[in-house]
């Protein structure tokens, strides 16, 4: 049974009911009377007391406490660790004359004015090219650039083309801090989840202390007897399937931890776009991207490799959407079924008004 706390008009009436008491002949329902200034001085501190414990109640849970106690309390006390934001990082390709040399910490700088640092000095070969491994200056997932980028060098260097271009291996591994939230739902898991020492939870955890990690999931067996299959998504990036690096600082992180009768397997899930075409009403730009926002996140709190995305939610979804009135969903028209190994993904909305 709750606790009922009194209101400050129920704590001047006790006082004053104590005080009447206590002392044959005080009387505190005048105003400007000492009785009744007693009253209303002790009401308000102990409201304030009462307000007090109030706090420490909900800091003891760490489903309702300030985001401050999960970063200081609960999260160190279960050996957790805010995830740090972390810089992207990769290849470029340099073009210029043979011998030409790009010295290290050259700044180079994308459309956008992302800035980029040579990691090391890098001398351009016989052929007319080179390769120069970058890291962004600023951390967070703006540095993660696709391949084909074009950078640019802030000042010119001899012999050296004014642009490079993002090799095939991408500028990834760039992630902002994580959110309080994301924290807090570890710490609940690990709470709700103890370990132990390699259940299909626990990999689902080690995945998850990787920077820029925001899902995961787990496959016993994933590619025969004795293997496990892991599988992540890095949802703060502009696209959320990881690249090459992103599995292999994965597996580098999972390695350590697994038990050693396991052979791991991490692996990016292969993305499905999911098409869609809705009649709304009213079909103004205001809604559309209403919808769409909800529909991204439906698909991003729901979907999972090989998971099915039901017909009932995307409906369901589209209603949410702020100032929607009525739609009709032409397609998809069934629930949508993701192979093993997929995973469904927001592809094209065609709009028509309803």
């Amino acid at each position: 049974m709750p606790f009922a706390k009194p209101s400050p008009a129920e704590l001047r009436a006790r006082l004053l009911t104590e005080l009447a008491l206590a002392i044959p002949g005080a009387d505190g329902a005048g105003r400007r009377m000492v009785e009744e200034a007693l009253a209303r001085m002790v009401a308000v501190v102990a409201i304030e007391e009462f307000g007090y414990l109030d706090w420490v109640a909900r800091q003891v849970n760490v489903l309702v406490c300030d985001d401050d106690t999960v970063l200081t309390w609960h999260a160190p006390l279960w050996g957790l660790t805010r995830k740090p934001a972390t810089t992207a990082a990769g290849p470029v390709i340099l073009t210029g004359a043979a011998g030409a040399v790009v010295p290290a910490a050259t700044e180079l700088r994308r459309s956008d004015d992302t800035r980029y640092l040579t990691v090391a000095a890098v001398a351009i070969g016989e052929g007319g090219g080179g390769e120069a491994a970058i890291e962004a200056v600023a951390a967070g997932a703006d540095g993660n650039a696709a391949a084909g980028a074009v950078l640019s060098f802030l000042s010119p260097i001899p012999g050296i083309q004014s642009s490079a271009v993002v090799a095939a291996g991408e500028l990834a591994g760039g992630a902002e801090l994580e959110p309080v939230a994301d924290l807090r739902a570890r710490v609940v898991a690990r709470i709700q989840q103890p370990p132990h020492g390699g259940a299909a939870f626990d990999y689902v955890a080690w995945a998850l202390e990787v920077p820029g990690v925001t899902r995961a999931w787990v496959y016993p067996g994933w590619t025969g007897l004795g293997t496990v299959g892991v599988t992540v998504m890095l949802d703060g990036s502009d696209d959320p399937i990881p690249t090459l690096e992103d599995i292999a600082v994965v597996t580098a992180h999972l390695e350590p931890l697994r038990p050693v009768t396991a052979e791991l397997v991490v692996f990016a899930p292969v993305a499905e776009a999911i098409d869609f075409q809705i009649a709304l009403n009213p079909n103004t730009s205001a809604v559309q991207t209403a919808v769409a926002a909800e529909l991204s996140d439906l698909i991003t709190r729901e979907a999972e490799p090989g998971g099915t995305l039901f017909l009932s939610r995307i409906r369901a979804a589209i209603s949410a959407g702020a100032g929607e009135h009525h739609h009709a969903l032409v397609s998809p028209s069934a629930d949508v079924v993701a192979e093993p190994g997929h995973i469904a993904q927001l592809g094209t909305i065609a709009w028509s008004g309803l």
